[in-house]
């Protein structure tokens, strides 16, 4: 229960702090600075992730980060509990947004950073809205925007790989960016679902070789949701 009290006393204060941050943000975009302040809104919430993690008392194997390729991305990746953002937050090294449940614009002061390092919000509830968020996240790409989105829609809270939502892979082939899958082992264990208490965890991230969409012929096209959703459970551990 310590451990708990003290990530969460962490959380907000750090959140209060880093209000600081967002008035420089802010100044440095109306100077035309937008490069500058673009790195600044990857920096500071990678750095309180790396905190968070550390406080959780989670150890973090990762591997594979050789095969991000030097350019915007399509992260692809399994979720299986609240930490995956965090943990890719901090232990991903590339700017990059989130393609993000509507619900996490309701708390404060994290839906401003999501905001500014230019994640998405779904509400897949909402056939119209979730058309516009993937226009959006398409456009995003196609400027040359780094995402991550997670197929199943929703957290797992297991080791189990649930079934991926129709339309993900078209964020990829509309904008012909390379989609690099993401295999997330034991997060869950951090916050069990409907449990607010913080636990130690031993979590292995795996990063898979990128498959360049570009080269793809139309069968493998239409089987790309299969390949990927295959290429993550592979890396998946009991």
């Amino acid at each position: 229960m310590f451990r708990t009290i003290i990530w969460f006393a962490y959380f907000w204060l750090y959140a209060l702090y880093a209000c600081i941050w967002l008035f420089k943000i802010d100044r440095l975009n109306s100077k035309g600075q937008q490069q500058q302040a673009a790195l600044l809104s990857a920096t500071i919430p990678a750095k309180w992730c790396k905190m968070l993690i550390k406080l959780a008392g989670t150890s973090v194997e990762i591997n594979g980060l050789k095969h991000i390729p030097d350019r915007n991305v399509l992260f692809v990746s399994n979720h299986q509990g609240d930490f995956d953002i965090p943990l890719l937050l901090s232990l991903i090294d590339k700017p990059k947004g989130f393609i993000a449940k509507t619900e996490l614009q309701k708390i404060p002061l994290i839906s401003i950073w999501m905001q500014k390092i230019n994640c998405v919000f779904m509400d897949r509830s909402n056939s119209r809205q979730s058309l516009k968020a993937i226009l959006k996240a398409i456009d995003l790409l196609k400027k040359g925007t780094s995402l991550v989105v997670f197929p199943e829609g929703s957290r797992s809270g297991s080791s189990n790989l649930g079934d991926f939502k129709p339309g993900t892979m078209k964020l990829a082939l509309r904008s012909q960016v390379p989609i690099v899958p993401v295999t997330i082992n034991g997060s869950y264990k951090i916050m069990q679902p409907g449990s607010y208490k913080i636990n130690p965890a031993n979590v292995k991230i795996i990063i898979s070789k990128p498959i360049y969409v570009d080269q793809l012929t139309k069968d493998e096209q239409a089987t790309l949701s299969d390949t990927v959703r295959a290429v993550i459970a592979g890396q998946l551990e009991d």
